[in-house]
């Protein structure tokens, strides 16, 4: 991983209101215990982890957005490529934050995310 690799991250359709992705994509819920998961643009691509992550029955994803390391570094997020439970896997550390700094950070990264929109769009996909 360098500071360009780009961190895939799957959008749950609740995510969308109103055709646009809510910062919620970026921000960790009480059971990613302040980890969120994206996928190693370094060794995966964006519709591969799309068909990796729908892959399981449970998981639903109407696509793929992504933030760079180095964005995440901007706003003092710490990337850990952990390659658990798959190898392509790592997460955004949202450790030692308050709710408040977690909620500002994700709305910074959904903003960076929405620069270059979707790198995989079901909804435009020609699966």
């Amino acid at each position: 991983m360098n500071s360009e690799t780009l961190l895939l991250r799957q959008i749950n359709p609740s995510f969308v209101q109103n055709g646009r992705v809510t910062s919620q994509a970026f921000r960790p819920t009480p059971k990613d215990e302040n980890k969120l998961s994206v996928y190693d643009g370094d060794q995966i691509t964006p519709e591969n982890s799309w068909r990796h992550f729908t892959s399981n029955p449970l998981c639903r994803s109407v696509g793929v957005m992504a933030v760079s390391q180095k964005e995440c570094k901007e706003q003092c997020i710490n990337v850990e490529p952990d390659g658990v439970p798959f190898p392509e896997h790592a997460y955004l550390d949202f450790s030692n934050m308050s709710k408040g700094e977690i909620e500002r950070k994700a709305k910074v990264l959904i903003t960076k995310a929405q620069q270059p929109g979707w790198l995989y769009d079901v909804g435009n996909s020609t699966q």
